[in-house]
Parts: structure tokens; sequence; C-alpha cells
């Protein structure tokens, strides 16, 4: 077979299924009422074209609206996922900063703590300083008036010792010789004795000197306290004697005298006391011994002295080196509870300016979520308008238009005729295909005249059907596949109620043209498949 021919074929069968199809949707079917005593309404086509415009009309503007209410909606939650972000960081940001504000109020707090206990430590260092020093000063002072008072006592005791060396040295004291059997009534030999006697030392031990001023011839020998005298002299008539006394003879200021005479009226032995007034001496041994002791005393004192305030000064300077070592603490101390208090402050200013973006973040969540609320709203009310409106198309797209049967076979002419030309440039299209193109219009034209077959009956039927309805000029009810608001559907009263009963199928008697044009598709469509499978299983 010719390319020619297998694409007239092709052409014919689509012209074929074409009818067919145009045949087949172009017709309508009434259903009967089910219902006994419902009203019927009477709806032209021109009508539900102005509804399908209207209610299409409706949706394109609610799809605007939705699409207008989407993207508000998608800026609204990106606005408000931005601003929950920035709040969550600020948040943080927040968070953090009082964090450390809290430790650095710690680090204060124990800074502040430590410095108190060295400022305290140093007041006390700094007291027991300035005491131990106030100590240091006194015994300082005490030492400086031991020694004033030794160098005194010193001059003292050199003053006595120069007035008992001068007096040891020959000093003249009165004496008197008493009786010896009565002390308080002098001597018959005080006349021959000088008044006055001499001391001097002698070692530890005193020379004193008798003067006989007259009678030394009558004395054979004459001692004191049983001593003989260390040395005589004699000069006529008179004459010295010197004994050697201890110092206690002397401190004690007499002693016996015991004479061996030979006188004219014969020998005889005789005492007398020799009461030596040693006032004056005595008085410089005292000074001396005063002396001497205050000297002593002195010496000691000042050595005691010097020992405490060696060991005040000892105190002292151990309390000045803790005082300046205290201060050193104190000091460091400072420095850290300032650097510390410095850092809290700068803490507090972070999260004061923390916690205001954590407001101001804050402040802009609430106004952004309230913000998408808003758009979420309007979102679901335009996608509520738009499923109202879609509703409202679509029950407008259902709406079943009954016509005069004169009317139907003029639509179904017209039908046929779109119906054909479109076949015909799909035909045109195939001829420029190969054979697998061909092989798939052919399957097409076969399900096509499958379908017009079937169609051949419903249309019959239905134009019987409309013929019966027009001749009678009785107004059929106007159904819909699918109504979206079946409480609003109105219906006008029919003049003849409907059977109570599920209505049957009209005849099957219709249109003879439309019927002769299925069957000439169907035939042409025959002739062309025929070949087309020979050649597909040569």
């Amino acid at each position: 077979m010719t390319s020619h021919v297998k694409n007239t074929l092709v052409t014919t069968a689509a012209i074929a299924g074409a009818l067919a199809a145009t045949t087949l949707f172009n017709t309508t079917t009434v259903k009967a009422d089910t219902t006994s005593s419902a009203p019927v309404t009477t709806t032209t086509s021109a009508t539900k074209d102005t509804a399908i415009a209207s209610a299409q009309a409706k949706v394109n503007s609610a799809s605007a609206a939705v699409v207008s209410a989407q993207a508000a909606y998608g800026s609204a939650s990106t606005a408000a996922s931005d601003a929950a972000a920035k709040t969550a960081a600020a948040s943080a940001s927040a968070a953090a900063t009082s964090s450390a504000v809290a430790n650095a109020q710690a680090a204060a707090d124990s800074a502040s703590a430590v410095k108190s206990t060295a400022d305290a430590n140093l007041a006390s260092a700094q007291a027991t300083a300035a005491e131990t020093s106030r100590a240091q000063s006194v015994t300082s002072a005490a030492v400086v008036s031991a020694q004033s008072a030794v160098a005194s006592a010193s001059t003292k005791a050199s003053d006595a010792d120069s007035a008992v060396a001068y007096a040891e040295a020959g000093q003249t004291v009165t004496a008197n010789l008493m009786r010896s059997d009565d002390p308080t009534k002098q001597s018959g030999a005080a006349g021959f004795f000088a008044k006055q006697v001499t001391i001097k030392q002698d070692g530890s031990d005193y020379l004193i000197t008798l003067t006989l001023s007259s009678g030394n011839g009558f004395i054979k020998s004459m001692t004191l306290n049983g001593e003989q005298p260390t040395t005589t002299t004699a000069n006529g008539d008179t004459g010295t004697y010197t004994y050697k006394v201890s110092a206690a003879v002397l401190a004690k200021g007499s002693a016996t005298l015991a004479f061996a005479l030979q006188t004219p009226m014969g020998a005889m032995n005789q005492t007398a006391l020799l009461d030596i007034d040693t006032t004056i001496f005595n008085g410089l041994l005292a000074d001396k011994s005063d002396a001497d002791a205050a000297l002593t005393s002195a010496q000691a004192a000042l050595s005691t002295a010097k020992t405490k305030a060696a060991k005040v000064a000892q105190v002292a300077s151990s309390a000045a080196s803790a005082a300046t070592a205290a201060a050193t603490v104190a000091s460091d101390a400072a420095v850290v509870a300032t650097s510390a208090a410095t850092n809290l402050t700068s803490a507090q200013a972070a999260n004061s300016t923390a916690q205001a973006a954590l407001t101001s973040a804050q402040v802009a969540q609430a106004a952004a979520d309230a913000t998408l609320a808003t758009a979420k709203a309007n979102l679901d009310s335009a996608n509520a308008a738009l499923t109202s409106a879609q509703a409202e198309l679509k029950s407008a797209q259902n709406i079943v238009v009954v016509t005069p049967a004169s009317s139907a076979s003029s639509s179904a002419s017209s039908a046929t005729s779109s119906a054909t030309n479109s076949a015909s440039s799909a035909a045109s299209s195939a001829s420029s295909t190969d054979s697998s193109a061909a092989s798939s219009a052919s399957s097409t034209a076969s399900s096509a005249g499958s379908a017009a077959s079937s169609a051949t009956n419903s249309a019959a039927s239905t134009a019987t059907a409309t013929s019966n309805v027009a001749s009678s000029a009785l107004t059929t009810t106007v159904t819909s596949a699918v109504v979206a608001t079946p409480a609003t559907t109105k219906k006008a009263t029919s003049s003849t109620p409907a059977s109570s009963t599920t209505a049957k199928t009209l005849p099957q008697t219709g249109n003879e043209n439309q019927s002769a044009l299925v069957a000439l598709g169907l035939a042409i469509l025959t002739l062309g498949i025929y070949p087309m499978m020979k050649r597909k299983h040569a």
C-alpha cells in the first residue's frame, strides 16, 4: 500500500472517529426526576455560559487573591523566621552577658572581700608598728636616761672617791681620852695628848698617829687595842705614836689606849678610851658608798634598758616590716578590686545593651508573628474564597441544558464539522510520520470506531427524547452532575409531575443523518484498518 493511500485511510479513520465522538459528546441524556412532586427549571445555554463566565471570573479573581496572599504569607513567614532567629541570637547574647555579669559580680565580691581583709590586716599591722615604735622610743629614751644616770652616778662616785682618798691621805680629826671606867669623864692623861689625831689609809687598814705634847719621858710603853705602835718618835718631852687599825675600829670611833708609866711616884699602869671623832671621815665614806651603789644601780638600769630597748627595737622592726608587707598586699588587693569593679561595670553595660536588644527583638518578633498570623488568616480566607469559586464554577460547568431537537441536530452538525477539520489536520500531520505513526493512528481510529458505534445508539436515544420533549411542548428538568450548593437550586413547577419511580431509558430512535454518518465512518474505518493490519502482519 502506498504512503498516499495509507495517509488517506488514516485521515478517513480519524474523520470517522471524530464524527462518532461528535455524535456522542454533543448528545445530552435526560434523566427523569425521581421525586414525585419536585419542581423543574428551564435553563438555556446562554444562561449556563453566563454562569460559567461569572464563576470563572470569580475563580480567576480568587486565584489572584490566593497568589497575592501566598506571596504575603511567604514574605511574612520569612520575616517571622528572621525575627525568631534574631530573637534567639539576642536571647543567647543576653544569657551570655547575664552569665558574664554574674561571674564579674562574684569576682568583684571576692576581690572586695580580699581587699577588706587586706585593709584590716594593714590597719592592725600599722597599729602594731605604731605601738612598737612608741615603745621603742620609750625604751630608747630609757636607755638615754639610764646612760645619763650612769654618767651622773659615775661622777658622784668619782667625787666621793676623791674625797675619801683625800681624807685617807691625811685627814686630821679630833680625839679625846676618856676614862675607861666612865667614858663620860675625861681621863687624867688627856692633858698630855694633843686634841687632833691624824688618820691615813694603809691598804685596807688605817694608820692613826697620836701626838704627846708633854710627859713623853714618863711613858715606858703605850698600846692601842693591845697593838704596839708601828712607829714612834721622841723629841724631848714630846713624841708621836702611830698605830694600825682596821676599818671596823675606825668606823667604831673608839679604841682602848693602855699606858705603862714610870712616874716620880713610882710605876703605874693606866688605861683610857681614845674617842676619835670620825664623823667627817665616816660621812665621806658613806657618800662614797652611796655613790658607788648609785653607780652600780645606774649601770644595771642602763643594761636593762639597753636589753629591753634591743628587744623592743626588734619587735618594732618586725612590726614595721609586717606593716610594709600588709601595705603591699592591700595595694595589690585594691588594684584587683578596682579592676574587678571595672569589669563588673563593663559587663553590666554589655548586659543592659543585650537585654535592650533582646527586648527590641522580641517586640519585632511579636510584630512579625502578628503580621504572619494576619497573612495566614488572609491566605485561609483567599483559599476559602477560591474553593467556593471553584465549586461555583464546577456547578456551572455541570449544568445540563436541554434544547429542541432541531437545535441539537444543528449543534451536532457543527461539532461534526469541527471534529472533521481537526481530524483532517491530524491526518495531514500524520502523513509526515513514519509507518510506526501510521500504526498508532490506525489503532486510534479503531478505538474511535468502537466509541462511534456506542455513541450512535446514545445519540439516537437522545435525539428521540429531545424530539418527544419538543413535540409535547413540555419543559424538562435541568440537572447537574455536581451541584455546589443544592440548597440554593431553584426548580420551576412542571405542568406534569414526574413519576415516583425511576424513569426508564427512552427508545433508541434518533436522527437518521447522525446514524448514517456513524455508519459511513465505521465503513471507511474498516476499509482503512484492514490493509494496515494485513501489512503489519505480512
